[in-house]
C-alpha cells in the first residue's frame, strides 16, 4: 500500500469556490486547492491508482437529470446509498436541493472524464467517514487535523495554513485507502450507485 497513491477531490459545486485536493501515497497526504475542471483533472497522475470524490455521482432510480421542469421531477428525491446512510445515523444532504443538484451535476460530468482517462473512481463521504471514526466534521477544522494525525496521516496534515476543505479531501483519500484494502463498507445498490465508506465496528453499527 506504500507504493499505492489515492486521490481525494472534496468537490465544490461550483469552479469559483475551493475544491479541495489530496494525493495519498501510503498515509502521507499531499495537498492543495483547486478550481477549475480542468485543474481538478489534471491533479491525476499517472502514479494514481483511484480517484475517491466527495459528491453524488449517480441519479436516484428513475431519474434522467435534475431540472426542475422536467417530468421525472416528481420521482424520487433519494438513492439507496442515501437511504443506507440515513439508517447509519450519518446526516447528509439530499442531492435535489439548491446548491446539491449544481454539485451532482459538476460530479457526475467529472467522473465521466476521470474515467475516459482511465482512472476508478468512487463515490465517498467525508462527513460518514469522519462520524464513523469518531472525529470531528470540517466545521471544526483544528480537532478534524487533530484526529486525522491520530489516524496516521503525515504530510502536509501538518500545514498551520491547510484548509477545511484540504482535511476533507484527505479523509476522501482515506475512504479510498480502505476500498483497496477492502476495509470498506459499499452502501447502495451497484446499479444505482454507491458511497464508499470506512468499514464501521460493530459497535457504530448498533447506534451506541
Amino acid at each position: 500500500m506504500q507504493r499505492i497513491v489515492v486521490l481525494g477531490v472534496d468537490l465544490a459545486g461550483s469552479p469559483k469556490r475551493p475544491t479541495g485536493i489530496c494525493h495519498l501515497k501510503g498515509l502521507h497526504a499531499s495537498t492543495r486547492l483547486a478550481y477549475r475542471d480542468e485543474e481538478i483533472l489534471a491533479c491525476a497522475d499517472a502514479d494514481v491508482r483511484l480517484v475517491a470524490i466527495d459528491a453524488p455521482l449517480s441519479l436516484p432510480r428513475g431519474r434522467c437529470c435534475l431540472r426542475a421542469d422536467c417530468t421525472c421531477a416528481g420521482t424520487a428525491h433519494f438513492r439507496q446509498c442515501d437511504l443506507d446512510l440515513r439508517t447509519l445515523g450519518i446526516k447528509f444532504f439530499p442531492l435535489t436541493i439548491g446548491p446539491m443538484r449544481m454539485l451532482t451535476e459538476r460530479g457526475m460530468r467529472l467522473k465521466d472524464e476521470f474515467e475516459k482517462r482511465g482512472f476508478t473512481v468512487i463515490e465517498t463521504f467525508p462527513g460518514g467517514a469522519q462520524d464513523i471514526w469518531g472525529i470531528p466534521r470540517q466545521k471544526r477544522p483544528r480537532e478534524l487535523r487533530a484526529g486525522l494525525k491520530k489516524l496516521g496521516v503525515k504530510g502536509d496534515i501538518g500545514k498551520h495554513s491547510i484548509s477545511p476543505h484540504e482535511l476533507d479531501a484527505i479523509t476522501c483519500a482515506l475512504a479510498g485507502r480502505c476500498y483497496l484494502r477492502s476495509q470498506f463498507l459499499a452502501t447502495g445498490e451497484p446499479d444505482e450507485g454507491q458511497i464508499i465508506l470506512p468499514r464501521p465496528s460493530k459497535r457504530h453499527l448498533m447506534g451506541n
